[in-house]
């Protein structure tokens, strides 16, 4: 296949063009012209993906687990991945606080733009601080009490209710174990094949993927610069130590972390794994939602990795939902970089409850754009730093939205591997072992081949 046919490769090149138009847009004044006539077909992409997330996991999980012979794998499995769910995110959030320590990005911000940017963003500042609130009313055990929804059809209609959908699934899988096969044997054909249906649904999907990628970073890029460029350049100018703090430490979880996490815990090699993803990193970057990325990491983690559906039809679904890795690093270093602008010192409490707030926060982060500052006013909040001075980091939380999304949806598949990996469900792994034997039968079979012919050609009468 040309390389230009890869999905991949025509998602970067949507993605490059969608850069190139949107910095012209920006440039010539087409904000207007791109918002109503170019974003629409992003929000398009967007909707679809949302569309035929629900059912997608509902079937996939639904079908994984009524495959289990028992309960106790399901537990196994279940505890293994919350286990190294949180693991991945204490990691993250505490190397956030690492390079936001030593860099000191706080210090490098001048006075009078800490002043320009708590007035040009106070008002959407306050309107966070009210939802985090609302927020932080909510008792320790209230995510078991939303995790159980009180109509199904209530649950299905909203993707932020996923982890709904996910314990309704594993319900009605449980249910399905619990009876004989062939009592359900038609039920689960009807999931089976529903599952295969909605997956062909996906291929067709990404057929817009370029398209859909090319219009959401135009029409960010238009909306972030509102027909001014130069106005992004000062943002990015004032803000560029804090940023490059974020990059950065974005940068070594998912291309030092992670793959460190894989060469221990998994067989399978790094650029099968980077390459079968691809895809999804650049979807995750483009829509800023876990969520939206959801039905193309499922289906990449089966198909290019080699995930059984038993397994990732339950750890990406629950990823999306409870695993932030990227949210809560760049939790962690935004509030001590706003704690460093105000002028206040965090000791070591402070910066311990910044890790546990973080980490809890993220598993209750809805994933979709935009939630994880909600949760970052919480943490201001707990270690008594002003919850307005998010207003210094507001203009530029929608491009490192777009960055942290694709550090998610990394540390999902990573997960997913190391799990698949565990249970002896990777098939790329055996598909490496068989290529190893393979190999050492043709290096034997070459072998005796040779010593044979010695043997023959020395007995050869002259």
């Amino acid at each position: 296949m040309p390389w230009y046919r890869k999905l991949h490769w025509q998602i970067i090149i949507g993605l490059i063009l969608g850069i190139l138009y949107g910095v012209l847009a920006a440039v010539s004044g087409w904000g207007t012209f791109t918002a109503h006539w170019i974003s629409p077909f992003g929000t398009i992409f967007i909707n679809l993906l949302k569309l035929i997330a629900v059912p997608l996991v509902l079937t996939s999980l639904v079908t994984g687990v009524s495959s289990l012979s028992d309960l106790r794998k399901l537990s196994r499995i279940g505890g293994k991945t919350i286990l190294i769910y949180i693991g991945t995110t204490t990691i993250a959030v505490t190397l956030g606080l690492a390079v936001v320590n030593l860099v000191q990005p706080g210090s490098q911000v001048p006075a009078e733009m800490r002043q320009s940017l708590q007035e040009t963003y106070q008002q959407d500042a306050s309107t966070h601080a009210g939802q985090a609130e609302e927020a932080k009313e909510r008792g320790p055990l209230q995510l078991l009490v939303d995790m159980v929804p009180e109509n199904f059809f209530g649950a299905a209609s909203d993707n932020r209710n996923m982890l709904q959908m996910v314990f309704v699934a594993l319900l009605l899988g449980v249910g399905m174990i619990q009876v004989s096969r062939k009592r359900i044997a038609v039920v689960l054909e009807f999931f089976k094949g529903l599952n295969e249906v909605i997956i062909r649904i996906v291929d067709l999907i990404m057929l817009m993927a370029p398209l859909g990628v090319f219009a959401l970073i135009s029409g960010t890029i238009t909306s972030i610069a509102q027909d001014s460029l130069m106005q992004v350049l000062d943002l990015l100018g004032a803000l560029g130590y804090y940023c490059a703090v974020v990059i950065g430490g974005l940068l070594i979880q998912t291309l030092v972390v992670y793959p460190l996490i894989l060469k221990f815990m998994s067989p399978m090699s790094l650029s099968t794994f980077f390459r079968g993803i691809a895809p999804v990193q650049l979807v995750a970057f483009s829509t800023s939602s876990s969520g939206a990325t959801l039905p193309v990491t499922m289906e990449r983690c089966k198909e290019k990795l080699g995930v059984s559906e038993e397994v990732s039809s339950f750890v990406l679904p629950l990823g999306a939902t409870m695993n932030m890795d990227g949210t809560g690093l760049y939790q962690a270093v935004a509030a001590v970089f706003i704690a460093q602008t105000l002028g206040m010192e965090l000791g070591i409490t402070a910066q311990l409850t910044i890790v546990l707030t973080a980490v809890l926060a993220s598993i209750g982060t809805a994933a979709v754009p935009g939630a994880g500052i909600i949760m970052l006013v919480i943490i201001l909040e707990a270690i008594g730093v002003p919850s307005a001075g998010i207003a210094l980091i507001l203009g530029v939380d929608r491009i490192l939205d777009m960055l942290r999304t694709v550090t998610n949806v990394t540390g999902d598949a990573t997960v997913a591997t190391v799990v698949a990996a565990s249970e002896g469900q990777l098939r790329q792994a055996d598909l490496n072992e068989k290529k190893d034997r393979i190999r050492l039968q043709s290096t034997f079979v070459g072998s005796r081949a040779e010593l044979l012919g010695d043997h023959f050609g020395e007995d050869e009468p002259k």
